[in-house]
């Protein structure tokens, strides 16, 4: 592979006329087998214009590209035969290359790929990304092996022997973790601002299947009730029920899984706190709810169940499905459906960097049948975990992906410290500017909207490929106004950058102290209070070897690599109309004045969120 900065300028004596297109011919470098990549020809008129046409491709030896001019142009606007006889025709060729797949029945298609190397190579890891995650992968791996841990399948004989497996330095949310995982402040702040936000919900009404009672919580409501507190909207709820019925894993071990129901407090301190947990939904005298007045280790082991099953949904719904599996259907989409000189292409294109290799590359590592880390070591795995991901894709809905919607939707617009809402309404409203003005300079009307066949076929291959044709999840079908476009568009790129940095990059922070995110449990949920003790815990936890595996996968998935695109970073030069390129540079900017805003925030902070200072966010799901 070839691969060197070249910048020349082609300039030409003669007039050209109207340039439509370029045709560029690679020969062979030294050997056969080089290629080069291009990222980008310029062309100098007699008059004095300079023409930009990107590529941002690799070139073959012996092969040949048409590459078109940078202005953004719709279909309906080209009236020269050749170039829209070009662009059907490199469409026809970026469908050849990326086919659908039904990976599972009831899941978001996906590429039809095996390996990374299946695909074109604008599309893969660069080399310094490649060679990241392979070293960060093999030292990981290298630290297991030589330290005898991975497949160890004893128990843990206390916390202080946990504390010694992880030697390197450590961040300060892990030390945080490390030290209050047990206490009821940290349980309830996760539900707001830890890996994931997504679950608790405002309670004004008790589900009939959760018989708590005014006497069980008095003490934790200290004077007031039940009703008036929910009445005050103070009562909120995280009701796992899409996880009942579920077997834990049986492969390799036995392990347990739970569709608990957790109610919290926000009291006066605006503290979040729980005050009842039930481990399954169906209320029996096997089922107590259990309670912050209980003896410690009932309440803890009770906690620590509730943490197992929010590593299963978390995992499976909020990060795989809901970031990783719907960029990958919005990546291809678009490579399927838009040109490069379509305006949205050129929008979108950095919001897709990397998304159908890492993808790939979970599909191998993760949910393979043999050897992937949920079949081995993670309580959702075997026979589950399809059922979880069809459950989940059932579940989803365009209003839970627009984060102003879900907000509204479970009545947490006032709730205090919910730094995941604050910044991320933030974020979106950001991006949702940056977009309109984008979109409303070319598409001037909803009239052209409606024109645009290209778009059109764009959002019939996510309602059909992505969300499986169902009318429920609230997806459009078609795009009639610039309005709900705008809004899909901004909904695409969150998806791909916030949410996914929202879900991502604190795994290792808030998992790798095991206690407080157990990726499955030895023992089943308790029965009986009053009959746990430390080394009941201790042997309902994950083994060593279970705990090991987690730690390292999760450090590998949330290291930052050097090759880090943070969002609102144009490495490609696609647009060069003026109108862009000034919101470019103005998205640019609001996210730097967003992002001082919340380090000075954090700066008061005794555990920081920084999961959503832009500077932490990536352009795409790229990890």
């Amino acid at each position: 592979m070839f691969l060197q900065e070249i910048q020349n300028e082609l300039i030409c004596a003669d007039s050209l006329g109207d340039l439509i297109q370029m045709e560029v011919h690679s020969k062979p470098f030294l050997s056969p087998g080089n290629n080069w990549f291009c990222s980008k020809i310029s062309v100098l008129t007699p008059e004095g214009d300079t023409h930009l046409f990107p590529c941002y491709r690799w070139v073959d030896y012996g092969s040949s590209l048409v590459l078109s001019p940078a202005p953004a142009k719709f279909l309906f606007q080209e009236t020269n035969p050749i170039v829209q006889k070009q662009r059907k025709r490199a469409l026809e060729e970026s469908q050849g290359n990326f086919g659908w797949r039904v990976y599972v029945e009831g899941l978001p298609q996906t590429v039809d790929a095996d390996k990374a190397k299946d695909l074109p190579e604008e599309v893969r890891f660069s080399f310094s990304k490649a060679m990241d995650f392979d070293r960060l992968l093999e030292k990981e791996l290298a630290f297991l092996n030589t330290q005898h841990l991975a497949k160890n399948t004893e128990q843990w004989k206390s916390y202080s022997e946990l504390d010694q497996v992880l030697c390197e330095k450590r961040s300060l949310t892990y030390e945080y973790v490390r030290k209050h995982w047990d206490e009821d402040e940290l349980f309830g702040y996760q539900f707001l601002n830890g890996i994931n936000p997504m679950m608790i919900q405002r309670c004004s009404k008790l589900p009939e299947n959760f018989p708590v009672t005014e006497e069980m919580v008095k003490d934790s409501l200290k004077g007031s009730t039940l009703e008036q507190e929910m009445q005050n909207g103070h009562i909120f709820l995280c009701d796992y029920k899409i996880l009942d019925g579920l077997m834990g894993n049986v492969h390799v071990r036995q392990q347990y899984l739970t569709a608990p129901l957790v109610l919290l407090y926000n009291n006066p301190e605006g503290l979040m706190l729980p005050i009842a947990i039930q481990l399954m939904q169906k209320p029996g005298t096997e089922n107590p709810i259990f309670l912050p007045a209980d003896l410690e280790h009932d309440w803890l082991l009770a906690k620590i169940f509730v943490r197992s099953a929010e590593f299963a949904l978390h995992e499976v719904d909020f990060h795989l499905l809901r970031t990783h599996l719907l960029a990958e259907v919005f990546t291809m989409a678009t490579l399927r459906n838009l040109p490069s000189m379509h305006p949205l292409f050129k929008l979108l294109f950095p919001h897709i960097r990397y998304t159908l290799q890492i993808n790939i590359m979970a599909r191998n590592m993760l949910l393979s049948k043999e050897i992937g880390y949920f079949i081995n070591f993670a309580a959702v795995g075997g026979d589950s975990l399809p059922k979880l991901m069809r459950r989940a894709t059932a579940s989803l809905t365009y209003s839970s992906l627009c984060l102003p919607d879900n907000i509204s939707e479970r009545g947490l617009e006032e709730v205090p410290h919910y730094y995941y809402r604050d910044d991320g309404t933030k974020l979106w409203n950001i991006i949702d500017k940056f977009v309109e003005g984008v979109l409303t300079h070319f598409y001037k009307s909803d009239i052209n909207v409606q024109r645009d066949t290209e778009l059109q076929q764009w959002i019939r291959e996510i309602f059909t490929n992505g969300f499986l044709g169902s009318d429920s999840t609230g997806i459009p079908q078609s795009f009639n106004t610039m309005k709900y476009l705008i809004k899909f568009v901004t909904m695409v790129i969150f998806t791909a950058s916030v949410q996914h940095a929202s879900v991502n990059a604190g795994q290792f922070d808030f998992g790798g102290w095991m206690p407080n995110f157990p990726s499955g449990l030895r023992k089943p949920h308790p029965k009986q209070k009053g009959q746990t003790n430390e080394d009941t815990i201790l042997e309902t936890l994950p083994d060593v070897g279970m705990t090991v595996n987690t730690m390292a996968i999760l450090k590998v998935l949330s290291t930052k690599s050097t090759d880090h695109y943070p969002l609102g970073y144009f490495r490609e030069e696609l647009f060069e109309e003026e109108v862009p390129c000034k919101l470019m540079k103005k998205f640019q900017e609001d996210l730097k004045s967003l992002s001082g805003l919340i380090k000075e925030r954090n700066a008061t902070l005794e555990l920081p969120y920084t999961f959503l200072d832009p500077e932490n966010v990536d352009n795409s799901v790229a990890l």
